[in-house]
C-alpha cells in the first residue's frame, strides 16, 4: 500500500507541475509567493512544491524517506 500511496503522491507532483498555469489561473496568485519570490513567484511556487511532492512521492514509495525520518528524527520520537 505505502508503494501505491508514494506513487500517487508522485503523480500529483508531476500534473502540478505540468498543469502550473492553470492551477494559478484557478487560484490565483499566492500572495507570499509573489511577496517573497518575486514577479511570477506564484508558477515558481507551483513548480518548486510540484518538484517536492514528486520526489518525495518516489522516496515514500520506496521507504528511504521513512527511512530519513526514522535516522533523523527517530530519537526524539522515541525510536533507537
Amino acid at each position: 500500500m505505502t508503494f501505491l500511496t508514494g506513487i500517487c503522491i508522485a503523480l500529483g507532483g508531476f500534473l502540478v507541475i505540468v498543469f502550473r498555469e492553470h492551477i494559478q489561473r484557478l487560484t490565483g496568485d499566492i500572495g507570499f509567493a509573489e511577496q517573497y519570490l518575486g514577479s511570477g513567484g506564484t508558477y515558481t511556487f507551483l513548480l518548486i512544491f510540484g518538484v517536492l511532492m514528486f520526489v518525495g512521492g518516489l522516496m515514500w514509495s520506496t521507504g528511504t524517506l521513512q527511512a530519513l525520518f526514522a535516522s533523523s528524527l527517530g530519537r526524539y520520537f522515541g525510536q533507537v
